[in-house]
């Protein structure tokens, strides 16, 4: 994990395409604006992880009906 120092309206770039950069910072939450291609998916962690669910779901459904 790479862990950056950044100040308010400061970016980051990643693979020259992606844009981090920090809108605003408050005691306990940073809010970051992501400038991304559209076919790059940006989502938060916990959004991600029930994807993963739901299409390991959709994969085990698949696989019962073609048995």
């Amino acid at each position: 994990m790479l862990i950056l120092a950044r100040k308010q309206d400061q970016s980051v770039i990643i693979d020259g395409r992606i844009g981090v950069k920090i809108v605003s910072l408050d005691r306990f939450q940073v809010r970051l604006g992501i400038d991304a291609p559209k076919d790059v998916p940006v989502h938060r962690e916990e959004i991600q992880a029930q994807i993963a669910r739901s299409e390991r779901a959709q994969g085990l459904a698949r696989g019962a009906s073609a048995s």
